[in-house]
């Protein structure tokens, strides 16, 4: 059992894939990356990896036959080492989560849940694009979970305004009759908690319909064959594309909202009518350039091979398109980021591809 061996069990050329969905949870989520974002950033590596080598586990049988060169059929790994390497990285992804609160454990066992249920019964089964687009969906969502938790226990409201003012005044002037949740509540974190979830919505969404189109077309890549799974995904590549050029704006972390009561606002005047066209500046201007840039690169990298593999679906080819979606996901993950003004934490992202690309030349990510 060599560090080789267990590279390719475990691609290590895709694992630079998979950070990029808590940093782009965490941006959809309207918060910037902190501790607890590294911690899902873990807990997402550990369950990606406990995939990994679940997968070849489960498919130790059929890569006999079809991939005899696998570390697993040729004998390089033995199956139980596998195993047992699998429920290690969950049990360490779990915890990692659980550092980052309840709420990020949440995800994570549904998203370690998702993981097994797919390896060992949905992977050949018409659920299997749809569980491993969960999959991926979950991952970003852990990212939202996880990140500000320590703002969220530790945020206190000015006293007579909001819920700090609820909670301890309980009803009466400047209270919201007494259904304000305290600050570091459970009921509070889990409230917040939700509105992250919401928020990433959206993000994993468009994550998932990729990772759907991607798992299509893998199901040919032993045998080729197939040019509906190719040009499904072609199609879907450039929907997400167009859905990516689009701004989603919501509130960061340093906008507050306005003060009000709990009857109403402060200053009961009568509210400008908002502007339909956001004015233009340099910020702004740099901003949707930065997100056009990463929207073409995803596009570039996932529609070029689907195009080839389309034209001829040989599995070689077909190959070819499973790694180009794979790889294409860093630059969607940054799109994604991008698109909710997290200008930094998008380009961060891409900083993964040329590690990723350099790896998958010696190390397959299929």
């Amino acid at each position: 059992m060599t560090a080789r061996a267990w590279a390719e069990l475990l691609r290590v050329s895709a694992l630079f894939t998979v950070p990029g969905d808590a940093l782009a949870g965490a941006a959809a989520s309207g918060r910037r990356p902190d501790r607890g974002t590294v911690l899902a950033v873990g807990a997402s590596l550990c369950l990606y990896e406990a995939g990994m080598a679940l997968n070849d586990w489960a498919d130790r049988e059929e890569d006999a036959v079809d991939r005899p060169h696998r570390p697993i059929p040729s004998g390089r790994i033995a199956p139980a080492a596998a195993l047992a390497a699998a429920g290690a990285l969950t049990a360490a992804g779990l915890g990692l989560a659980g550092l980052a609160g309840r709420p990020a454990l949440a995800v994570a066992t549904g998203l370690a849940a998702t993981v097994w249920a797919y390896d060992l019964r949905l992977k050949h089964t018409p659920a299997g694009p749809a569980a491993m687009a969960a999959a991926r969906g979950l991952d970003l969502l852990l990212g939202a979970t996880a990140t500000g938790r320590a703002g969220r226990t530790a945020g206190a409201v000015a006293p007579g305004t909001g819920a700090g003012a609820g909670a301890e005044a309980g009803p009466g002037p400047g209270s919201t009759c007494g259904s304000a949740t305290a600050p570091g509540s459970a009921r509070g974190t889990a409230q917040v908690a939700r509105g992250s979830v919401l928020g990433a919505l959206p993000a994993a969404g468009l994550l998932g319909a990729h990772t759907y189109a991607v798992t299509a077309v893998s199901r040919h890549e032993a045998h080729g064959g197939s040019t509906t799974a190719p040009l499904a995904a072609l199609a879907a590549v450039a929907a997400l594309g167009a859905a990516a050029l689009h701004t989603r704006q919501g509130r960061r972390e340093d906008q507050e909202p306005a003060p009000h009561t709990g009857f109403g606002r402060l200053d009961e005047s009568p509210l400008p009518r908002p502007s339909h066209r956001t004015p233009a500046t340099p910020a702004r201007t740099a901003s949707g350039l930065v997100r056009t840039a990463l929207t073409g690169s995803y596009v570039r990298t996932a529609a070029v091979p689907l195009l080839h593999a389309a034209l001829n679906p040989s599995p070689p080819l077909t190959q070819r398109a499973v790694g180009g979606g794979i790889r294409a996901m860093i630059p969607l993950q940054a799109a994604l980021a991008a698109r909710t003004g997290a200008v930094g934490t998008a380009l961060a992202v891409m900083g993964l591809v040329p590690i990723a690309r350099t790896l998958a030349r010696k190390v397959s990510p299929t």
